[in-house]
């Protein structure tokens, strides 16, 4: 009679313990989910604020490409405060202790990444200067496909049938963007062949290093850091655009541009004041745009967080009807529809992954209960 109370009792713990993993799992999951929806919304409005705010920027009568470049980056001072919040470790953090890497590894890191990304934003800026948005547009979505190598070399990441799907409806909704006429270029405002040739190249070669950037900053995270924390996104923003800052800096003095900077700003058509708030928002909007970025991919992949820019590409002209008085085109309207499915069809299969995972977790907590179970009696 003893041994089956005890038997009873233990059966007992061992439900309790199973429906204590299980609620964990549950409430890890819509914290996951979470997180996701909120950097997905820091990319997503932060690329179509500053790409508007870039091309107001120009329009309006802006010139200095070492400027524009420069309010990519400049912005990182905002996420300072964030650095006293402190992240819960995790259970991994908790179990093992994760050895920190050295500062001379993590400097140098922090150093390539923040030089790549100078280059990077004054490519972007070449390219958003010379090219119709249009064409901007559907070239920035090939970065789509460089990222795709790259992580499938460098992350070994895996492909299903709704993760190419995904990729190649995102596409193909940018891609539409060329069919439409960009009505806002008069033809005082034609670029050269010359300069269209520069913008074009200038667009290719940022589209494939932000995808090899995306990739890189995947691979530092598994083989350097191997921890996931909110801090850790936020150090890794400011860094980077700290190093961009400086070097960038470094050639607006050397170009001379910053010389005519009160000119640019008397002659600016909307004025002084929302000159300078063009410059402030652009800088807010990158910002936002860069954590949302790093912690997509924190919580899934470099190339997740790409799919999430893409998907950003068509919401701009969509924006810009709003906001700049574009038209609205029956081809926007079907790019944005071809985007959200392309989206879904990548979320649903991260939702068919969530099942995967919760039943193997569940066969798991079960055998171990029946072992210990076994034991006991």
């Amino acid at each position: 009679m003893g041994d089956t109370s005890v038997v009873v009792q233990s059966q007992v713990q061992d439900d309790e313990a199973t429906m204590e993993a299980t609620s964990h799992n549950v409430t890890h999951q819509y914290k996951w989910w979470i997180q996701m929806v909120i950097y997905s919304i820091f990319v997503l409005s932060g690329q179509s604020i500053g790409t508007l705010l870039g091309r107001l920027y120009f329009d309006k009568g802006g010139n200095s490409k070492w400027l524009a470049t420069l309010v990519q980056n400049i912005g990182f001072p905002i996420l300072i405060p964030f650095l006293l919040i402190k992240s819960a470790k995790t259970n991994h953090e908790v179990i093992t202790e994760i050895q920190k890497p050295s500062f001379y590894i993590v400097a140098s890191l922090y150093t390539l990444l923040g030089l790549f990304l100078a280059g990077n934003c004054m490519l972007y800026t070449i390219g958003l200067q010379y090219l119709p948005v249009t064409t901007y547009s559907l070239i920035c979505a090939s970065q789509l496909g460089f990222n795709a190598l790259f992580s499938f070399f460098l992350n070994k990441q895996k492909f299903t049938p709704y993760i190419v799907n995904s990729l190649v409806i995102l596409t193909i909704s940018s891609s539409l963007l060329v069919l439409q006429n960009d009505d806002s270029e008069d033809q005082s405002n034609k670029k050269s062949r010359k300069k269209y040739i520069i913008g074009f190249l200038s667009t290719v070669a940022a589209s494939a290093g932000y995808a090899l950037m995306l990739s890189t900053t995947q691979l530092a995270l598994q083989k350097i850091f191997k921890r996931e924390s909110f801090r850790l996104i936020i150090e890794m923003s400011i860094y980077q655009s700290l190093i961009a800052t400086l070097a960038i800096l470094v050639g607006f003095f050397a170009s001379g541009e910053w010389k005519n900077m009160e000119k640019e700003m008397n002659e600016y058509k909307l004025g002084k004041v929302r000159y300078v708030l063009n410059l402030i928002g652009t800088a807010i909007s990158w910002q936002a745009f860069s954590v949302g970025s790093i912690g997509l991919i924190f919580k899934v992949s470099s190339l997740f967080s790409n799919v999430i820019s893409i998907l950003g590409l068509p919401i701009a002209p969509v924006l810009a009807v709003i906001f700049l008085h574009d038209k609205l085109t029956g081809v926007k309207v079907m790019s944005m529809l071809l985007a959200i499915w392309g989206f879904v069809s990548y979320i649903y299969q991260h939702y068919l992954d969530d099942l995967k995972d919760k039943a193997a977790k569940n066969v798991q907590v079960v055998e171990l209960s029946e072992v210990s179970l076994i034991e006991r009696s």
